[in-house]
C-alpha cells in the first residue's frame, strides 16, 4: 500500500504556480507592509541589485531602503498605499512587466494626497518574482 502511494504521489501532475497570481501576491505584499508602516519588508520584494528610476535613479535595494526612510518618516508621511489599473504582461517563464496607478492617501500633516503611476519589470529568481526595474512618477 505504501509503495502505491509513492507512486501516486510521484506520478500525480504538480500544479504549476500561476505567475500572475504570484506577481499579484507581491503587490499585496508592499501594500501590505507599505499600509503598517513596515518599509523595510516592503522593499524586500525588490532584487538586491534593482534600479528604481525617479527622482533620483537610484541602484540596490539598500539605496531604496534609504530612500523610502527619508522620504516617508512618519506614519502620517506615508498614509494610505492603493494600487489601481494594475495590468501584469508575462514576458516569458522569468520576466513579467506590470503597469498601476498608485495612491496616497495622506492628512494634511503628512502632506496630502498624491498619486501617479508605475512600471515595473519583474525577474523571477528561485523562484521568487522580485521587482528588478521600478519606474515610478508622481502626478498628483
Amino acid at each position: 500500500m505504501r509503495l502505491f502511494l509513492l507512486i501516486l504521489l510521484l506520478t500525480f501532475p504538480v500544479q504549476a504556480s500561476d505567475p500572475q497570481s504570484d506577481i499579484k501576491a507581491v503587490l499585496t505584499t508592499q501594500v501590505d507592509s507599505w499600509n503598517k508602516g513596515d518599509i523595510p519588508t516592503f522593499v524586500t520584494t525588490y532584487t538586491e541589485d534593482c534600479i528604481f528610476v525617479g527622482k533620483p535613479i537610484l541602484q540596490g535595494r539598500a539605496q531604496l531602503l534609504a530612500r523610502y526612510q527619508k522620504k516617508y518618516p512618519t506614519p502620517d508621511a506615508m498614509g494610505h498605499l492603493t494600487f489601481s489599473n494594475l495590468a501584469v504582461h508575462i514576458l516569458d517563464k522569468d520576466v513579467a512587466m506590470v503597469t498601476a496607478d498608485w495612491h496616497l492617501d495622506r492628512n494634511a500633516a503628512g502632506g496630502g494626497p498624491v498619486g501617479g503611476y508605475f512600471s515595473l519589470v519583474l525577474h523571477r529568481q528561485n523562484g521568487q518574482w522580485k521587482i528588478a526595474l521600478d519606474h515610478t512618477s508622481q502626478t498628483s
